[in-house]
């Protein structure tokens, strides 16, 4: 079973940046990011594919980027020009098959999960 650590997370004021790492055992074929702020539904952040299809939600697209490096076996998520909505903990995730969506990211196997705060 695939496992999943998270690091990366902090506290940054609004406009800053941070890079979230996922470290993991093996790889599926989909996998990303979700968060969830306190008091509000999981959303999905942003996935790739084995393939190297990378998708956003639309309130991260233009300032987040997911990467993959399968020799390192870390997913990352640089997350520049930060707003406090981005305030979350965020959680990597690792999805069985080849149907990828935000929603899917769901539906696998997450991590801990790691806080990113963000001041205003």
């Amino acid at each position: 079973q695939v496992q999943l650590v998270e690091s990366g997370g902090g506290s940054v004021q609004a406009g800053g940046s941070l890079r979230l790492s996922c470290a993991y055992t093996n790889s599926e074929y989909c996998m990303g990011w979700f968060r969830q702020a306190p008091g509000k539904e999981r959303a999905g952040v942003a996935y790739i594919t084995g393939g190297g299809t990378a998708m956003y939600s639309g309130s991260v697209r233009g300032r987040f980027t997911i990467s993959q490096d399968n020799a390192e076996r870390t997913l990352y998520l640089q997350m520049n020009s930060l707003k406090p909505e981005d305030t979350a903990m965020y959680y990597c995730a690792a999805v069985r098959g080849t149907a990828c969506s935000l929603a899917r990211l769901f539906d696998g196997i997450s991590g801990q999960g790691t806080q990113v705060t963000v001041s205003s």
